[in-house]
């Protein structure tokens, strides 16, 4: 069976204080098995990728989902704490991108499904909607040393209920924001002392979303998308003497962004933004200070940027007028700009993980099992990058070929440089010493580990 190297173990280590020695060995048999298995990312399947197939306790493993005494919170802390330990510098920000996802299941015994809108199938002239599970994900925005752009690595995973869903297993609706607001002040109770930033698109745009990361005891930046026609306020001005009543808590009504967008008057300036691949785009934009006032809730104070269009350059695709925010008006624009741009990292590795590790493969329909399954394999995109970093901390080999150059690396290329390290010569220590004794050449061998090691 295939065994986890000295480098490797360590970092699966960090776990080890969130449950048990047995169960701990379980999940090292667990993620060799996941990380090696092609196709559906199923317990059945981890097994037989390291040959446990014909083990007599097999149900053990099946129990590390359903019924083993394990916290997902906890391991998403700790999962956390070691991306910080391995991509931030000491001290460094931490900047967080937040989106859902939608995990398609149709099981009738699968409690927590719903019916939600899927927006990939989904286009401006047809809604389709699917039965499934709506998760929200939290992932880290981290700079690695293979790939020109920063990746999004999940370590936080929390379901989204619909309202039929939450009537049938009488459980207490929450909104997206809602739930959001929770992750969030998790995330702050993990890192009291670091600074934190949240992107998120335009559902994300809430003013309690943006009271609430500003009241938290250390503030936590929120960044997203505001609409064009937001009702923004200057601050109140001096109240005038001998005047009774509540002080005002808004002053005149601002322009709205979308009359800035044709009004002469407004102050455009130039400014070089980190783009797309890593690469970096000079764009036009304006920007200034408000309150952003919705009725039954105070005004939240916001710095919002405004982004002019542009046609489309060599290189360059074009670029449709658009407004950000940010909750801490003490941002720069450039910075804000910055920060929503990389918000796109995080639809990568939702691609990845369905393209690379089985996503909406799982067929558990316990309840425990349902809930625990999807964060797991979340977390094992992270983990499999983590591993990779520590195995090639400069350089990642390539799947390279003649008609193609391939600049920067890949989740594929991780993975692949994980499981050749698990199927290396340090897991055949009874294999004779003479290369012209294996009974397959060395060249088909490499072959064949090449194709399974990239194998989806």
């Amino acid at each position: 069976m295939p065994t986890l190297s000295p480098e490797i173990l360590p970092l699966l280590a960090v776990f080890l204080p969130a449950m048990t020695a047995p169960t701990f060995a379980n999940l090292q048999v667990l993620v060799t098995g996941v990380i090696l298995a092609p196709g559906r990312r199923t317990v059945a399947s981890a097994l037989r990728a390291v040959g446990l197939d014909r083990g007599a306790n097999f149900s053990k493993y099946h129990r590390f989902l359903s019924q083993a005494h394990w916290c997902s919170l906890q391991l998403s802390g700790l999962l956390l704490s070691l991306l910080i330990r391995c991509f931030v510098p000491a001290g460094g920000a931490l900047q967080l991108i937040v989106d859902e996802t939608i995990e398609r299941r149709r099981g009738k015994r699968v409690a927590i499904r719903g019916l939600f809108r899927d927006a990939v199938r989904s286009t401006a002239n047809r809604l389709t909607y699917c039965w499934g599970i709506r998760w929200l994900c939290v992932c880290l925005l981290a700079e690695v040393p293979w790939s020109r752009r920063p990746w999004a690595l999940p370590f936080l995973l929390v379901p989204i209920h619909g309202e039929k869903t939450c009537e049938r297993i009488k459980h207490h609706h929450r909104t997206l924001t809602q739930v959001t607001a929770i992750a969030v002040e998790r995330v702050r109770r993990w890192q009291p002392e670091r600074d934190l930033v949240v992107v998120g698109d335009g559902s994300y745009a809430a003013v309690p979303l943006v009271l609430h990361c500003q009241q938290l005891n250390k503030p936590v930046g929120l960044v997203s998308r505001l609409r064009l026609d937001a009702v923004l306020h200057d601050p109140p001005g001096p109240r005038p003497k001998g005047k009774r009543g509540p002080q005002p808590k808004k002053g005149a009504r601002q322009q709205s962004l979308e009359q800035r967008l044709t009004d002469p008057n407004t102050a455009w300036q130039k400014v070089w933004v980190r783009w797309y691949g890593g690469g970096a785009r000079q764009v036009e934009i304006a920007t200034g200070m408000a309150l952003w006032y919705r009725p039954g809730h105070p005004p939240a104070p916001i710095r919002w940027v405004l982004v002019r269009g542009q046609k489309a350059e060599k290189g360059h695709p074009a670029i449709q007028a658009g407004a950000c925010f940010c909750s801490d008006p003490n941002r720069t624009p450039e910075q804000i700009l910055t920060w929503f741009i990389a918000r796109w990292n995080i639809e990568v590795t939702f691609e990845e993980i369905r393209a690379h590790l089985g996503f909406e493969t799982q067929r558990h329909w316990c309840r425990p099992a349902v809930a625990r399954a999807t964060p797991c394999l979340f977390g094992l995109f992270s983990l499999v990058v983590v591993f990779a970093k520590v195995l090639h901390p400069k350089t990642l080999p390539l799947s390279q070929s003649d008609w193609y150059t391939k600049e920067d690396a890949t989740f594929s290329d991780a993975l692949a440089a994980v499981r050749r390290r698990l199927w290396g010569g340090s897991n055949y220590v009874n294999s004779p010493p003479d290369p012209d004794h294996y009974l397959i050449p060395r060249a088909l061998w490499f072959r064949i580990q090449h194709v399974v090691c990239y194998a989806a």
